[in-house]
C-alpha cells in the first residue's frame, strides 16, 4: 500500500460527503489536491492541501474548508489525531495500529513489497550503453549500464512492460577505423613488425586476439589485398568480435538487454529513407542555408545549401542538417530512423541513456521524436555524468589493454559487480561520481554499501540466533506477521515501521522521476535508522530484539527485523545487487 495514496483517497471521500452536505460546493476540481509527509517532525504523519487548493474556486476562506474536513477525518478508525495549522493545512497523525498492519503487509507480500500497477503496462523502451562497437566498455559506459538496467527494473517493479535495448552503432566511420586496426592486428599476427600504432587507430592490446582469431581463419588471404576488398570483411569480423567482446563486460556487470539492434541494418533496409520520407510528407524538411555557427569568425565559414529538418519548430535552437556534403545521410538522419522504428514497434515511451558528452544532441533528437509520432510520445533522455576513479583519493592510472582508459572490467574484477552497482547508483545520473577503490571496499558507515549491505546481514544474524534463543518457534515472514505485533510500541520501533511504509511510495515517485538513485538515499537512511535501533537494544537490554524473558515480545521484534530486511532485499534486487547473509 502506498499510505498516502490511499490517504488521499480517504481525503477524496470526505470531500464529497462535505459536498453532499453542502458544507461546500459540488463539482470542485480537486485534481490538484495532495496527502504527503509533514515538513517537520512532530507536526503528523501526513498533511493534505485539500482546503488550500479548494478555497478560491470554492469562494470560501481555507479555514473554513480545512475544520469540517478535519472533524471528518478523525471519524476514520486509522486515525488518532488531525489538527488545522496555519491557513489551512490538515495535519493527521494516524494510530500505531495502522503502522503495524503495515509491517504485517510487508511481511506478507515479501520481496514483491512496494511492487506497482501504477505503469498499467505501458509499453517503454530503455535504450541504454549504446558503446560504438570499437573496444572494451570504460568505466563511463558502466555506469549508464548500471543506470539503464537499475531504472528498468524500477520501472518494471512499478507495472511497464520494459524493453531493454542496446542500439549498435556499427555503420558510422568509427568501424571502419576499427576495421583498419584490426587489419593492422592481423598483419601481426602474420608475422609483419608494424611498427608503432598509427595516429588515428585504436592502440589498445585488445585487438590482438581479433588479428590472431582472423589469421587463424582466413590465413595471409586479406595480408596484401586493396582496402577495398578486405574492409567489409575485416570491419564485419571485428565488430562481431567486440560486440562480444561489451556482451561478456555487460554480464559481468549483471546487465542483460533484451533486443540488440543494429544500425546497418537498419540502414540496408531503408529505414533512413523511410523516415525522411515521412518528415517530408509533414513540410519538415527543406533545403536551406544555415547561420554561421557560434563561435565561427565569417571568413571561416562557407555557407552552402543543405537538406534541413525543421527541428525549431518542436523546440531546437537551430534546424538540423540531414544530409552531408557527400550526400550521404549525417549521424543524427540514421538517429531519427532509429527512433521512428521505436514508436512502428509500438513503444509508448521513450527513454535514452546517454553520455553527458552527447548533451548538445539531446534537443534535437527530442524535436524529431516529437515530428514524428505528432507530439503523441516524448523523449526522455538521462544524461549520466562522468566517474572520477580514484584510489585513496590519488587519480587511478589507464588500463594497458585497453591503452587509453580504464576498463569496466578492471573495476568489477578489483571490487565485483555489486559494489559497482550500487555505487554508480549513489548519486544522480547527472552528477559527477568519485569512485575511490579504498572507500567502497572499507568496512564504515561511509561505505554506503557496506551499510546497507550490513543491514541485511546484521538482520539474517538476528534471526539464526532466534533459533537457539525461541526452539521451535515459526520464524516464517507469514508467521511472524500474524505474532504479537501490539508489542512493538516504543516510538523508535513504530518510527522504523513508517519508514518501511514508506517504500512504496518512494518507488513510485522513483520510477515516475526516471530516478533510481533516490532507492540508493533510502536505503541509507533505513540502515541507518535501523543500526540506531540495534545500538539503543546495547544501552538498554529491554530494547534488545531477543528478549529470552520474554518471548511474545522477542516475536514480534522479530517480526520488524525480518521486515527490514525484507525491504532492504526488496532494494537490492531493483538494483541488481545480491543481499548478504554475513559480512566477511
Amino acid at each position: 500500500m502506498n499510505v498516502f495514496s490511499y490517504f488521499q483517497k480517504v481525503v477524496s471521500k470526505s470531500l464529497q460527503v462535505m459536498a453532499g452536505a453542502g458544507t461546500i460546493p459540488s463539482g470542485l476540481d480537486a485534481a490538484r489536491v495532495t496527502c504527503e509527509p509533514t515538513r517537520e517532525a512532530g507536526r503528523g504523519d501526513i498533511t493534505t492541501n485539500a482546503a488550500m487548493v479548494l478555497a478560491k474556486a470554492a469562494g470560501m476562506k481555507p479555514r473554513d474548508i480545512a475544520v469540517p474536513l478535519a472533524d471528518l477525518l478523525r471519524t476514520e478508525p486509522d486515525v488518532r489525531s488531525v489538527e488545522v495549522a496555519g491557513p489551512g493545512f490538515v495535519n493527521i497523525v494516524l494510530a500505531d495500529s495502522f503502522w503495524r498492519d503495515r509491517l504485517r503487509e510487508v511481511l506478507r507480500s515479501g520481496p514483491s513489497y512496494g511492487d506497482s500497477a501504477i505503469g498499467q503496462g505501458v509499453k517503454v523502451n530503455v535504450e541504454y550503453v549504446s558503446a560504438n562497437p570499437t573496444g572494451p566498455m570504460h568505466v563511463g559506459h558502466g555506469r549508464g549500464a548500471v543506470f539503464g538496467d537499475a531504472l528498468a527494473a524500477l520501472l518494471e517493479k512499478t507495472g511497464f512492460d520494459v524493453t531493454r535495448e542496446y542500439y549498435v552503432n556499427d555503420a558510422g566511420a568509427q568501424v571502419d577505423v576499427l576495421a583498419r586496426s584490426a587489419h593492422l592486428r592481423y598483419r601481426e599476427a602474420l608475422g609483419e613488425d608494424i611498427g608503432t600504432i598509427p595516429e588515428g587507430l585504436y592502440p589498445g592490446d585488445y585487438l590482438k586476439p581479433v588479428g590472431e582469431a582472423l589469421a587463424a581463419r582466413d590465413g595471409d588471404r586479406w595480408r596484401d589485398r586493396p582496402e577495398a576488398e578486405w574492409l567489409p570483411v575485416v570491419r564485419a569480423f571485428a565488430i562481431d568480435a567486440m560486440m562480444a567482446l561489451i556482451r561478456e563486460d555487460l554480464d559481468a556487470a549483471g546487465v542483460r538487454h533484451k533486443v540488440f539492434f543494429s544500425e546497418r541494418e537498419m540502414i540496408g533496409a531503408g529505414g533512413v529513407e523511410a523516415a525522411m520520407a515521412l518528415l517530408s510528407e509533414r513540410g519538415l524538411i527543406y533545403e536551406g542555408v544555415l547561420e554561421p555557427p557560434k563561435g565561427k569568425l565569417p571568413d571561416d565559414w562557407e555557407p552552402r545549401p543543405q537538406t534541413l529538418f525543421r527541428s525549431t519548430r518542436f523546440g531546437d535552437d537551430v534546424d538540423r542538417p540531414l544530409r552531408k556534403s557527400d550526400g550521404s545521410w549525417t549521424y543524427f538522419a540514421s538517429d531519427v530512423a532509429y527512433h521512428l522504428d521505436k514508436h512502428r514497434r509500438g513503444f509508448q515511451s521513450l527513454i535514452d541513456v546517454w553520455g553527458a558528452d552527447h548533451g548538445g544532441y539531446v534537443k534535437r533528437v527530442q524535436a524529431a521524436v516529437q515530428a514524428l509520432t505528432g507530439k503523441a510520445h516524448v523523449l526522455d533522455v538521462k544524461l549520466c555524468q562522468m566517474v572520477n576513479l580514484l584510489d585513496k583519493g590519488e587519480p587511478v592510472r589507464m588500463s594497458k589493454r585497453a591503452g587509453t582508459f580504464v576498463t569496466l572490467r578492471d573495476v568489477i574484477d578489483q571490487v565485483g559487480k555489486d559494489v559497482v552497482r550500487f555505487i554508480m547508483l549513489t548519486r544522480k545520473n547527472d552528477a559527477h561520481l568519485d569512485f575511490d577503490f579504498a572507500k567502497v571496499t572499507e568496512q564504515s558507515r561511509d561505505n554506503p554499501v557496506f551499510y546497507v549491505q550490513y543491514a541485511h546481514a546484521r538482520s539474517c544474524s538476528v534471526l539464526r540466533n532466534a533459533r537457539e534463543v525461541l526452539p521451535g518457534a515459526e520464524l516464517s515472514r507469514p508467521s511472524l506477521a500474524e505474532g504479537p505485533l501490539h508489542r512493538l510500541t516504543d516510538p523508535a520501533e513504530i518510527d522504523l515501521i513508517k519508514m518501511l511504509a514508506g517504500w512504496p511510495r518512494l518507488v513510485e515517485g522513483a520510477a515516475e522521476a526516471h530516478e533510481p538513485h533516490r532507492l540508493a538515499y533510502y536505503l541509507y537512511d533505513l540502515a541507518a535508522a535501523f543500526h540506531g535501533l540495534w545500538n539503543k537494544g546495547n544501552d538498554e537490554a529491554s530494547l534488545r530484539f531477543l528478549v529470552p524473558a520474554d518471548s511474545e515480545l522477542s516475536l514480534a521484534r522479530l517480526a520488524l527485523v525480518q521486515g527490514v530486511a525484507t525491504v532492504v532485499a526488496s532494494g537490492l534486487a531493483v538494483f541488481g545487487v545480491v543481499p548478504v547473509e554475513e559480512m566477511r
